[in-house]
């Protein structure tokens, strides 16, 4: 009897993904790589990675100037898309902000649109906190950032395609291992609580600061494609897990105790304190250059992600990852703050490092 050749292995789909060399990026990677052939489009950062495929392409480009025959190559060959490319560089022209933001938004969908597949938009839960007028007129990259994003959301409820918006908030290090592929401020918000830098934060002490592990996201995004979801809006937040800014501070101050003695903890200040008092003095000559950019970055960062009421949260729903607790996030935490202390921006040991926490275990003063 002649022997079958084995049956080929089952076609994966093939994943269109922007925005693959970014924090989030990376970590969808690791989670969608088994189940998708991942190709991603990359402008100027190459994604480096042997389990996806890259081509070379510009979201501000009609056609993402390739030409016509490798658009629709391209598109031929694409089962479903996934947009997590951003402009998140607060720094930066807020023109250009809502260029990448809306328009490379648009690109992406009539490539979807060529391509007859899905569209999952990686959007961000903080559209949920639009900026006063006088926040806008006193950080406009983050008011371009959040509008540009709002304004992309209803681009893609108004496509031909079917698209799913996806609202992660804070993406920090992996929960595990508390790697994280690039510098965030607010990482280095928290490493300045940990160095003893920051006399004053801007907020209430009950504020939260909601932040998910990139796994976490990662896992919930990977879900929902398996599932075939093609539709929805969904909240990839903590939501009434979320730290407050006072538990996040305690953190930081237990973890500053391994390499010296703890930092004066930073006075909170409300944010109308903060608006009236606090950002006009430090914006007068008299104040160092240094540490008004310092406190400048910080106070952007913490009115935009700080929040008084939880957001919604459909991590642990159908098709949609695991719902967070409060003691998983302290511990994630403690290992983002673990391997940013590793890295070259860590401290430097005034003495020897206390012996690190266990994996599972949190700091003395949150353990439960």
């Amino acid at each position: 009897m002649p022997h079958l050749p084995p049956p080929a292995p089952p076609r994966r789909p093939a994943l269109l993904l922007t925005g693959g060399s970014g924090v989030l990026g990376r970590a969808l990677i690791e989670e969608l790589s088994p189940d998708f052939r991942i190709i991603c489009l990359r402008h100027r950062t190459p994604v480096d990675d042997p389990r996806v495929e890259e081509v070379g392409a510009d979201l501000l480009e009609p056609g993402l100037g390739l030409s016509r025959a490798r658009f629709e190559g391209l598109a031929a060959d694409v089962d479903l898309v996934v947009h997590s490319a951003a402009a998140t560089n607060w720094k930066a022209a807020p023109e250009a902000i809502w260029r990448a933001n809306l328009d490379g938004t648009a690109t992406m969908l009539d490539l979807a649109a060529h391509a007859e597949a899905p569209f999952y938009h990686i959007s961000t839960a903080f559209v949920a906190n639009p900026l006063a007028a006088e926040e806008q007129e006193r950080f406009p990259g983050a008011a371009a950032y959040l509008a540009s994003k709002t304004a992309a959301d209803q681009v893609v409820r108004e496509a031909p395609v079917p698209g799913a918006i996806l609202r992660p908030s804070v993406v920090m290090g992996d929960s595990v291992t508390g790697r994280i592929a690039g510098a965030q401020g607010l990482t280095r918000a928290l490493g300045a609580i940990v160095k003893g830098q920051v006399p004053v934060l801007p907020g209430e002490p009950g504020a939260r600061i909601d932040m998910v592990p990139q796994d976490v996201v990662a896992r919930a995004v990977g879900d929902l494609l398996r599932a075939g979801v093609t539709g929805g809006e969904y909240w990839l937040t903590a939501g009434s897990q979320a730290l407050l800014q006072r538990e996040v501070v305690d953190v930081c101050l237990e973890f500053a105790d391994r390499y010296g003695p703890r930092p004066h903890p930073p006075r909170l200040i409300p944010l109308e304190s903060v608006h009236r008092l606090l950002l006009p003095l430090i914006e007068g000559p008299s104040f160092p250059e240094s540490l008004r950019r310092r406190f400048h970055t910080y106070a952007e960062l913490l009115l935009v992600f700080q929040r008084a009421l939880p957001f919604d949260s459909s991590l642990g729903s159908a098709h949609c990852g695991t719902a967070v607790a409060k003691d998983d996030l302290r511990r994630a935490l403690v290992r983002n703050l673990a391997a940013w202390a590793a890295g070259p921006a860590g401290p430097r040991r005034q003495r020897q490092a206390r012996p690190a926490l266990q994996p599972g275990s949190a700091p003395r003063e949150m353990a439960s």
